[in-house]
């Protein structure tokens, strides 16, 4: 309180009010560096440059996702006192999935205020969830921990979350993998890979996600359903997280297409060592296929992971 009254009588002298009342409507207190929030609103797609470098929020986006998490890690353990792991990695992940820090975004008129260029918007369905979680690590840097968990509990739980009826929304997580899987052509299996009892003798099975035969996703619980909806959420997330996986899978794809191709496509013994298989994807298309489809596979896989 004390703070924000000094920071105010502070504004007073200050020439340019405007860009601290706006955050002070959003965030409830008056940014000490401001300059800081204002890159957490600016795209890549909008980069500046600064001594040498390219300014824009995925910096703060990372350091923001990794605080998120805590915060509401904490905020999830204390309020559902007793409950079990699981449930509060659920809980605590619907509250930070990318529909709803979108929605968050939207109602406190966050998304208005980034900036990207309009060739960037028309696809990227994802960009107000990351200028949000750009907003906290800003937060965190202007002012700490404490500020980001009071300002989660305050001005966003308090006001536009319903943390009992999210903790009970149910997400079909395999569904969505393979609706994903089968709009993009990709292979998706789920093994069972081991069984075993826990100290109370309850059953415990893992299931592993593979796709393109690449292992993806782990998951483990107390009924293979269970260990398949978790091993189907850590798929979809490391389809979003992990450029590494997604070469691997868009690699293996193309070699499972090429050899579909050369089995169903006779080739006259005669021309064989001559002719090239113009078919066969070389692998230069591999890495143009990659290119051009990233970006639509990772929020095809969001979309499709946590819409109702």
């Amino acid at each position: 309180m004390f703070s924000n009254i000094t920071d105010k009588i502070r504004l007073f002298f200050r020439k340019d009010k405007e860009p601290y009342l706006c955050f002070y409507r959003m965030l409830g207190f008056y940014p000490r560096n401001i300059e800081i929030y204002q890159q957490a609103l600016l795209h890549k797609s909008s980069s500046v440059k600064e001594k040498g470098r390219l300014l824009n929020n995925e910096r703060l986006e990372f350091l923001g996702d990794a605080i998120l998490d805590a915060v509401v890690a904490d905020i999830v353990y204390k309020k559902f006192e007793g409950k079990r792991e699981g449930f509060l990695t659920n809980t605590r992940s619907k509250i930070v999935q990318r529909e709803t820090l979108n929605q968050v975004a939207v109602q406190i008129g966050l998304d208005k205020l980034i900036k990207f260029t309009t060739r960037q918007s028309s696809h990227n369905s994802y960009m107000s969830g990351n200028a949000f979680e750009a907003l906290v690590g800003a937060i965190y840097l202007d002012r700490g921990y404490d500020a980001c968990k009071k300002f989660m509990e305050e001005r966003i739980i308090a006001q536009y979350l319903n943390i009992d009826k999210i903790s009970r929304k149910e997400v079909n997580f395999k569904s969505k993998l393979i609706e994903w899987s089968q709009k993009n052509k990709f292979e998706v299996e789920f093994r069972l890979t081991g069984q075993s009892i826990d100290s109370d003798s309850n059953p415990i099975f893992e299931t592993q996600v593979m796709v393109e035969n690449i292992p993806a996703g782990e998951g483990k619980g107390y009924s293979k359903k269970e260990s398949q909806q978790l091993a189907a959420q850590e798929t979809l997330k490391q389809i979003k997280t992990d450029p590494k996986f997604i070469d691997q899978i868009f690699a293996a794809k193309a070699q499972r297409e090429q050899a579909q191709e050369t089995t169903t496509t006779e080739v006259p013994e005669a021309s064989a060592s001559n002719t090239p298989l113009t078919a066969i994807a070389t692998e230069e298309e591999v890495i143009l296929e990659k290119f051009e489809d990233t970006e639509r596979i990772i929020s095809e896989a969001e979309e499709a992971a946590f819409k109702d």
